[in-house]
């Protein structure tokens, strides 16, 4: 009985119900580089797989670490029982110790780092120096918009979900017009995304005394965050599909910019978190028909 509430608490930690979207987005990037570079290899493709696992899973690790001192002063469950399975932040709950936790970022991380050292020269040195980046950003972010009066926070920190599928076309491919293109298309929505958490979870921030956006600008201010990057997002994911990518991208892009628009339109609407809440999974599915879309479209194209 102790194993399974562990595991459970692993989970938690991990939110291993989401693991199958890193893999994806990072690999999004990478058919990007074989479509654009007329290339494939199925060892290349497996080995992002894991790279893109273990790698963005440590940094869901480290967010926990960070924020375990804080973590505790939660009042709202609504958004902790969204991201973990279970229903409970495991090193406040005292399931996971903090000593385990890094032991887990630790181990991640360092497979990560044994896995990276087999990717392509130069290519390899350029995932190192996206990886470090990316989590001094999640450590700069947790930290920082504890006592912000402008949005640097959001602003930089959100660069490192950034730069995940960039990481992953930099597997093989080289920095060019795709980088500026897919840059171009995901910051907005990592924005856009990151408003929609802090709205949900305002008042867990209002007890941190969190200089989330929310925070700093309130709900309606919130809101036109939202909407104000969602819209440049559109017009970017637009760009995006034309100048770069296939008819089947096309597609799948016309269905997320749907879900955008109804998930936009839920947090307009909506009166409390718990209604606010059902926009967050219009945001996830957007994300994953982005990604399978770029995959099958460069698939095809190869």
């Amino acid at each position: 009985m102790i194993l399974k509430e562990k595991i459970k608490a692993y989970i938690d930690l991990t939110r291993a119900h989401f693991a199958p979207v890193w893999p994806l987005l990072f690999c999004s990037g990478l058919m990007l580089a074989f479509k654009n570079y007329n290339y494939f290899s199925w060892s290349l493709l497996i080995l992002a797989i894991f790279i893109g696992l273990f790698g963005f899973e440590a940094g869901m690790v480290l967010n926990d670490i960070v924020d375990h001192s804080i973590d505790k002063l939660d009042v709202d469950d609504t958004l902790t029982n969204y991201w973990r399975p279970f229903k409970e932040r495991p090193i406040p709950s005292r399931r996971i110790s903090l000593k385990e936790a890094v032991a887990v970022f630790v181990i991640f991380v360092l497979i990560t780092v044994i896995l990276i050292a087999f990717l392509p020269y130069p290519n390899l040195f350029y995932i190192y120096i996206i990886m470090v980046y990316a989590y001094s950003m999640e450590i700069f972010y947790q930290v920082v918009k504890r006592k912000q009066t402008f949005p640097i926070a959001q602003i930089l920190g959100r660069t490192d979900l950034l730069l995940f599928p960039i990481a992953g076309y930099l597997c093989f491919g080289q920095f060019d017009f795709t980088v500026i293109l897919y840059l171009l298309f995901m910051y907005p929505w990592a924005l856009a995304h990151l408003g929609a958490n802090d709205i949900v979870d305002f008042k867990n921030d209002e007890a941190k005394n969190l200089k989330t956006i929310t925070g700093l600008y309130g709900i309606k201010g919130n809101i036109i965050w939202i909407s104000s990057f969602s819209l440049i997002h559109l017009i970017t994911s637009v760009i995006f599909v034309f100048l770069d990518l296939g008819i089947i991208a096309l597609i799948g892009f016309a269905f997320s910019w749907i879900l955008i628009i109804g998930a936009n339109l839920i947090i307009i609407k909506a009166k409390d978190s718990k209604v606010r809440l059902k926009a967050l999974p219009l945001f996830h599915a957007t994300l994953l028909i982005y990604v399978l879309s770029i995959i099958i479209d460069s698939a095809i194209l190869i």
